[in-house]
Order: structure tokens, then sequence, then C-alpha cells
């Protein structure tokens, strides 16, 4: 019997091949829900089948690297998504995710100097690159997670777009308090597990320099929030002399009327007096209480919006290996003794909420959740030339059109150069993605309109023939597409798709077409987050984005 060639499996070399065996069991393909072994097919049938299945499945590669404030790893994870439906209403869904390959767990390396040890963390990225014989071919996609008091280091950007290029085209940059929630509910399996129970669960994720919370409902993430509680605040030696004290512990231990100081011996008294203030923070947000004068203080956001009452908790992070008994070591921080306290809040009622134990993916939940959250894929697509693929760093503009009255060019015009200048862009400076949202049938929609209002509203990027991308939420991407090329006849390559959800301030990483399922993968770049869009922090992130794109 032969044996599928590597292209047609869309292989990730010898740690991610698709056709496998479990336990020397015999080679055999995944469909929706099942395995066909393929001894029992002849060659025609086998290749009839599996092409089937290729045009209606999609397997994509991600890696995650989660640089937290007290650790750091990175895993390789396979998406599988399915194309459903017939013709025109055509979709992708997410059927499934295997973790191929994790490395271990680091403490995340500072220099003297307070930065981040770039260096180490390279030596980690390609020790595990190696460690699965894959190169950043082998990736279509992923994200770097830099987050808790990473993200403040001087060096952090730095080390991202260093990260960033080191592990190929499609791996991004994103951080954030409130991403990083979501990220972590959905690594932990708490929406999972919020769909199938249909119920309400609040995910806390308890890391080395903050709490993140996510209140999750049928599957579907309502609130999140964060607070600087975490672990790796404060570290001592084996002989309990401090050698390192954060801000929000020390300003904790202040409102405690304890003094703080490096090298000094801290006393036990003094670390269950913080790690008991910092129980009760978490206590309290978990109730829904107005926060007292030290949650005010420590929150990074706004309070966590209670809706919808939570029926039950999930914890995720590095300390939910404590909570959950997974780890026993003391590392020299508070994470043994902060663990122990939540415990026997939960014992004592202190925390009201029952817990449910999470799937064993507690402090890598984030960089699970990344490999899930990023990655969508584009379908029904009209590209011009296929040479165009790939594109890094496209920002996202969302016109702001009016479904209630007739379009006319003008409108389409105004609302397009309206979305430039959200976003501080200039147009024609580099490829944009319009992200289009009608909410009417496409019949109500008058798609020559539509084309020609592009048109007048990018002068710049058609006379320059830069690349334009296009996301509908109908099923219209052939049609505009074609329509654009060789009726308005714009000279630049365009590429048009449906089933990708893009918000305004996201920027897109679009990878060469997967055939013969003829989709794109597509990875987001949030910085529009649940709970609040940080506008300064868009805008800088906005413009390192721009400034490495025109770098390269």
């Amino acid at each position: 019997m032969t044996n599928p060639t590597s292209d047609e499996q869309h292989s990730h070399g010898a740690a991610f091949v698709g056709l496998h065996s479990h336990d020397g069991g015999a080679p055999h393909w995944h469909d929706e829900f099942g395995e066909h072994l393929a001894e029992d097919l002849t060659e025609e049938e086998f290749a009839a089948r599996q092409l089937d299945w290729r045009m209606h499945n999609v397997q994509l590669v991600t890696v995650g690297i989660d640089i937290g404030s007290a650790t750091s790893h990175l895993m390789f994870s396979k998406i599988l998504l399915q194309l459903v439906g017939e013709d025109r209403d055509v979709h992708s869904v997410v059927v499934g995710r295997e973790i191929l390959w994790q490395s271990p767990i680091m403490m995340t390396p500072y220099l003297e100097d307070g930065s981040i040890d770039a260096g180490a963390l390279r030596e980690l990225v390609a020790l595990s690159y190696l460690a699965v014989d894959a190169t950043d071919l082998d990736i279509d996609s992923g994200a770097i997670i830099l987050t808790g008091e990473a993200l403040k280091r001087e060096n952090a950007r730095t080390l991202v777009e260093v990260l960033a290029t080191q592990t190929g085209k499609f791996v991004c940059a994103t951080a954030g308090h409130h991403l990083e929630a979501v990220l972590a509910a959905n690594g932990s399996g708490t929406v999972a597990r919020s769909r199938r129970d249909e119920r309400t669960l609040l995910n806390v994720d308890i890391g080395g320099g903050t709490t993140k919370f996510a209140i999750v409902r049928d599957g579907e993430i309502l609130a999140t929030a964060a607070v600087a509680v975490g672990a790796r605040q404060l570290v001592k030696d084996e002989s309990r002399r401090l050698l390192r004290i954060d801000e929000p512990v020390r300003q904790t231990a202040a409102s405690l009327g304890i003094d703080l100081r490096l090298g000094e011996v801290l006393a036990d008294k003094d670390e269950a007096s913080i790690v008991s203030a910092w129980t009760k923070v978490l206590a309290g947000i978990v109730a829904g209480r107005a926060p007292d004068a030290l949650t005010r203080s420590l929150m990074l956001t706004d309070p966590l919006v209670r809706d919808v009452a939570p029926q039950a908790l999930t914890f995720s992070g590095g300390v939910s290996e404590y909570i959950y008994s997974r780890e026993s070591r003391d590392l020299g921080d508070l994470g043994l003794p902060l663990a122990a306290a939540i415990r026997r809040a939960l014992g004592n009622g202190q925390i009201t909420l029952p817990s449910i134990i999470d799937p064993n993916l507690g402090i890598r939940a984030t960089a699970v959740g990344a490999s899930l959250f990023t990655v969508q894929v584009g379908i029904n697509l009209f590209i011009s030339d296929e040479a165009m693929l790939p594109l890094a760093n496209v920002p996202v503009l969302v016109p702001r059109l009016d479904a209630s009255h007739s379009l006319s060019i003008e409108a389409v015009s105004d609302a397009i150069r309206d979305a430039l200048v959200r976003s501080d862009l200039e147009e024609g400076e580099q490829p944009v993605a319009l992200a289009l949202f009608w909410p009417e049938d496409e019949e109500s929609l008058d798609l020559a309109t539509l084309a020609r209002g592009i048109q007048a509203a990018l002068p710049r990027t058609i006379d320059e023939a830069v690349p334009l991308v296009l996301t509908t939420n109908l099923p219209i991407s052939r049609e505009l597409g074609s329509m654009l090329k060789h009726d308005v006849g714009i000279p630049g390559d365009v590429l048009a798709v449906e089933g990708v959800s893009a918000a305004e301030f996201d920027f897109l990483d679009v990878a060469p077409i997967v055939h013969p399922s003829e989709v794109v993968p597509i990875t987001i770049k949030s910085l529009l987050f649940a709970g609040g869009l940080d506008r300064r922090s868009v805008k800088l992130a906005l413009q390192d984005a721009l400034q490495a794109q025109r770098a390269r």
C-alpha cells in the first residue's frame, strides 16, 4: 500500500505527521468521530477517502510561547478544523486540539539590571524546535504571550520582536491582562466545560505576577478582570532572606504595618499576614463584593462585571498546580503558602463557590489557549495571485456601514476613511484588511457600489498596487473580490475571505493557502480586549508593528 506523500499530508516534520499509528497499530487517519484502518481499504479507496477527508478537514500546527512573571515554557499543538455546510454556506469549526510536545517549565530568566534574559529564552525556543525536528516552515501560526511583571521589563517589546522573528513569520506577539484572562479560560478548559455543562463558571488564573478572572457562561466569556496578586512578587532564599520585593506586595505589606527590606529575613507571621490579605482580596472578587481599599489599590483593570452570578470555580496558572496538589516543591516564593490559604478558604467558606478540578493544564493554560484562540481559517476565498501570500501585520479596519440606508459610493468611502483615522493610519503605506459587516441578507447589499466605494477610499493603495485583504460576514467574498479585480480593475493583489472574525485594532497574519481544502490560515493579533480598550497601548502596539513591517 502506498502512503500519502508529504505534500498530500500537509505534514510538518517528524513530530507532526498526520498519518500515524497508536501503540504500534496499523496506520490510519482521524475522521470526524472515528478512524478508518488503512489496511481495510484498497489503494484507490484509501486515496479517495483521504482526499475527501482533506477537502473537509484542516490541520494546523501552532506554537504557544508563554513568558510569565515566574515561569516560561513553549508548547506545540495541532488544531483540527472541519468545514461544514454546503456551497456558499460553508464555515469552519474547531473540532479538536492535540498537544504535540511541550517544553519543561523554566523560571523566567532575568538579568541583574532587571531586564529579561533574551539569550536564555532564545535558547529555550531553539532547543524546543530541535527537540521535535521542526523549523519555522513547519508552523502555521501561534502566539508569544508576554504577561504580568515580564511585560513591564525594559526590553520586553524588543524581546518579543526577536522571538517572533526566530520562531516563524506567523508567530505573533500579544499581551494584556484581559487577553491573558481570555486565553487562560480557553486553555484551562473552562470555556469548553461551561459549554458542555451549560453552566456559568469563574476561572481564576493565578500566576507569578497577576491573577486574572474570567466569567464564562455556556461557552461565552462575559467579563474579565485582573488584580496584582501573584506568587513571584516576593522571593526569598533558603534562609528566608528576601531576594525580590515587587511593588504590589510591598504595598500590601505596608497596609499591614509590615516593613519589607531586601536581604532581611521574612518572618513566618509576616508572610502569613500577606498571604491572608491576598486571599481576602481574591475571595472578595470571587464573591462580587464591593472592593475594599487594598483591593482597589491592587486592581489592574476595572472591577469584574457581575451581571451573571457564577456557579462554580476553576483554577489555572502556576499556583493552581499547588491548589490541585500537582506540585509540592517550595520555589521560595508565595506560591505554596498562597495555594494552601486558598484551599483553606474553599474549605471554611471564606470562598463560597465550589471548586471544579479542571484539565491538567493549569500552568500551561495560557499557552494552550493562545494556540487555540488566535488561529482562524478563511474560506470561500477569492485570491488574485497566491504569490501575494504570506502577509504579516496587516491592520484591520472596520468601516461602519449603515444598513438602514441605501449605500452610496461616498458613504462607503467616508466609512473607510473614518476607520483609517480611528486607527491612526496613513492610507497606502501598508496593506490593510477591510472587515466588512452587513447585518442584512446579501441581496440588500449593492456589491458594485461597495467595490467603487472601496476604490474611492483607497487611491494610494490602488495606484501603488498595495495588496488588499477583505473579510466579510456574508457569502460575497468571491463576487466582491472578482469585481474589484476584474470589473473595477485595481492593479494590486486582492484576497477576499469569509469565516474570519476580526475586530478594529486587530492585526492579521495570513499564511499561504492550504490545498486541497482551499482555505487560508489567518492568525488574529488581538488588541481589543474584553472589558475595554486601552487606546494608548493600542497605538503603541500599532506603531511598533508598523515599524517592524517597514523594517522587513
